[in-house]
């Protein structure tokens, strides 16, 4: 059972990551479509088609490679200027891939595509179509995340108390909750003031306490200060005075995650401490909380971007060694899959509580989708954006100074640089699968 389970939610996700992927070439599809460019393929994978069908002037299919996917619009490269040849320049292995592909693009044209091609189209327009990938996996991932939290709800800690420790042992941490304690072991400001699980706090310093972000910043203030705290347990009202005792805790960032310095060291600051954790249960939220949740995603996936290639070589070391994966850390569409069976064969775990997992990680990969394509780099969405706004820049300051127009961006210039991100993400790709195959992330 647990093999078919961990299998289902393999196939969950495959299904997810190629809808996604269908979903965002639509994204730019649609809008290429309605401006009047003629789009000849649109395909979902990469190389050998296995099966197509073509309507009107498109031909739609499916490849071999289920990577990725693309929308082939003719124009998107200017025509060679006349009499242009590849220099003898040290650059002319490039020169003449730019010139080939002019011409290849050229060749598409037919007589009846005079202004239906989309470097003829305005810059706004041009941006709309690019964007529109990144924005389809912008709608899926608040869709999927608005069904969530106003249904399954979100994973909220509250004030009722889950564990308390009974001493303050060496490891103030989650470990220590197993931990004996010596006879000379202070007990926890938490058990000597009475405080067990299920109890739960409602006030704190005689001030109400409706949830654990105030509750804990209420804790963190009061160290070494005698404080009255009340709480209710079979709903009888219990007011007790609790004194937390000043170490140092981990600073979190605004994920609840922990922040290191620029040698990996956990950062700590002083703070009060009582000894307890919160209990965590999933609260329903309106459906506009989405936004929110879908925001901070955006956000930590920026952040995990920025430091990508610290990432990727931590991942690297982790093949060679004997360390775990960081859970935070990129995976591959292999990764994802895995941790999806992982999820859906956890037999312990509520079925809908596995569904919405699975469903969060679809939101979560879109999420990622999204960023990663909004990279101003060639050949992703962002890289033709980019082109796009330089194009709409040099035309202004052309025409700011009363200069000729200087005409569309070739963005056949850029093939070399094109190359070499083509040739990194592809490295990307190879290094995350390995490691998910071999090394792969454990969540369970």
């Amino acid at each position: 059972m647990t093999l078919v389970l961990a299998l289902l939610g393999i196939l969950i996700m495959v299904v997810g990551i190629a809808a996604s992927i269908a979903l965002h070439e639509i994204g730019h599809l649609v809008p290429a479509k309605l401006f009047n460019v003629r789009v000849t393929q649109y395909m979902i994978g990469f190389g050998k088609t296995l099966w197509s069908t073509k309507k009107g002037e498109t031909e739609y299919g499916i490849k071999a490679i289920p990577l990725g996917g693309y929308v082939s619009m003719i124009g998107m490269l200017p025509a060679n200027k006349p009499g242009q040849q590849p220099s003898k320049a040290r650059a002319q292995y490039f020169q003449t891939m730019a010139h080939q592909a002019r011409e290849d693009a050229a060749a598409q044209l037919t007589e009846h595509d005079s202004g239906r091609t989309f470097i003829s189209l305005p810059v706004w327009k041009r941006i709309i179509i690019m964007l529109g990938g990144p924005f389809m996996n912008l709608v899926i991932a608040l869709v999927i995340t608005a069904i969530l939290v106003s249904t399954f709800g979100v994973a909220t800690p509250t004030t009722k108390v889950h564990d308390v420790f009974e001493c303050m042992t060496e490891t103030t941490d989650a470990s220590a909750l197993d931990a004996e304690c010596d006879p000379d072991d202070e007990p926890s400001p938490a058990w000597e003031a009475g405080l067990r699980p299920g109890d739960e706090i409602t006030h704190f310093n005689n001030q109400p306490v409706d949830s654990w972000d105030d509750l804990s910043a209420a804790i963190r203030q009061r160290a070494n200060t005698n404080t009255t705290i009340t709480y209710v347990r079979d709903d009888e009202v219990i007011n007790e005075t609790i004194t937390p005792v000043l170490t140092q805790r981990p600073v979190l960032d605004r994920f609840d995650q922990p922040v290191t310095d620029s040698k990996g060291q956990l950062e700590t600051a002083p703070v009060g401490f009582i000894g307890m954790s919160s209990m965590v249960e999933n609260q329903q939220q309106p459906a506009s909380a989405a936004f929110t949740v879908v925001g901070d995603q955006i956000s930590g996936t920026f952040s995990v971007i920025t430091v990508l290639p610290v990432k990727l070589w931590e991942t690297a070391q982790v093949l060679l060694t004997d360390g775990e994966r960081d859970p935070t850390g990129p995976v591959s569409v292999v990764g994802v899959g895995r941790i999806a069976g992982e999820a859906a064969a956890q037999q312990d775990i509520p079925i809908e509580d596995r569904a919405a997992m699975l469903l969060s990680l679809i939101a979560g990969l879109n999420v990622a989708l999204m960023v990663f394509n909004l990279i101003p780099l060639l050949p992703l969405d962002g890289g033709h954006v980019a082109g796009a706004l330089w194009e709409a820049l040099r035309r202004g300051w052309a025409k700011l100074r009363g200069k000729p127009d200087p005409g569309p961006f070739d963005i056949a210039k850029m093939f070399p640089l094109t190359i070499v991100v083509f040739g990194l993400l592809l490295t990307m790709g190879v290094l995350l699968i390995v490691a998910d195959i071999f090394k792969p992330v454990t969540l369970f």
